[in-house]
């Protein structure tokens, strides 16, 4: 039986439309499912290689958007100092579908309703590529951060602290 093509989605045809290569990686996802370690588990790869992407509110710019490592914690005094805000907190979750058109579990830095501006950890750069949301729960995609970062318009920085 033939394989289904999964779902495209609005960040798969940004990046194809921009020319950025990637590959796309499908997982079965249940309310369940526990984040970055469970995916890497589950797609047989590295955690360090997941990044989950969040979304934050600072007191000047307004919402924003940071590419962190499932395995880090977003250090909010550092992406409000990087951003230009005094201070940085989390979106509320009831906020996150309305504002990025994404849910949780399913949010893509690329393909948003609004472009935000959006801050990839530098630990990205370790790596010639890595894993993010493709725009929907169970779906992966494997890109060059760099090229990732060139389609948001997006800002390289220390933005968190490792989980102790």
């Amino acid at each position: 039986m033939a394989k289904k093509k999964p779902h495209k989605t609005n960040a798969l045809r940004i990046l194809e439309q921009k020319k950025i290569p990637f590959e796309i990686s499908e997982y079965e996802w249940t309310e369940h499912h526990t984040g970055a370690f469970e995916t890497a588990d589950t797609l047989g790869i590295s955690p360090r290689l997941i990044f989950k992407t969040l979304v934050a509110v600072g007191n000047k710019t307004g919402p924003l958007v940071a590419v962190i490592p499932g395995s880090d914690t977003l250090d909010l005094k550092k992406l409000a100092k990087i951003s230009g805000n005094k201070k940085v907190d989390m979106l509320p979750q009831k906020e996150l579908e309305p504002l990025t058109g994404y849910v949780h579990g399913g949010c893509s830095p690329v393909g948003m309703k609004k472009q935000l501006a959006t801050f990839f950890s530098d630990k990205a750069l370790s790596f010639d590529s890595i894993y993010v949301s493709a725009g929907k729960r169970g779906l992966q995609m494997r890109v060059s951060p760099q090229q990732l970062a060139q389609a948001v318009n997006g800002t390289f920085a220390d933005v968190t602290v490792e989980k102790t």
